[in-house]
């Protein structure tokens, strides 16, 4: 009797803690981008000449977008393989 006892309060001492790591990562993750947002947003003028044929943008023509859905679809992928074998974990063990 005890020994079921034992595990449902490790289960849920691993739910617990489950809980609270992905709530302090869904926090930080929300929280980050409104602080970095409060930056000044005027860019320094730009250097004498700056471009050949005109104003150029800096960095030339890359975005940043795809490169941002990119490295979120990866994070996703992550996570789910990380999930995925605590999963197994937990039921082989």
């Amino acid at each position: 009797m005890t020994n079921i006892i034992t595990k449902t309060r490790h289960k849920s001492a691993d739910n617990i803690r489950l809980f609270a790591i992905t709530l302090i990562a869904i926090v930080f993750l929300t929280i980050n981008p409104i602080s970095s947002a409060a930056q000044d947003g005027s860019p320094p003028p730009p250097p004498n000449q700056h471009g050949q044929n005109g104003n150029q943008t800096a960095g030339g023509s890359a975005s940043i977008g795809s490169g941002m859905i990119m490295l979120i679809a990866l994070g996703a992928a992550y996570g789910a393989k990380k999930v995925y074998g605590y999963r197994k974990r937990k039921l082989a063990g």
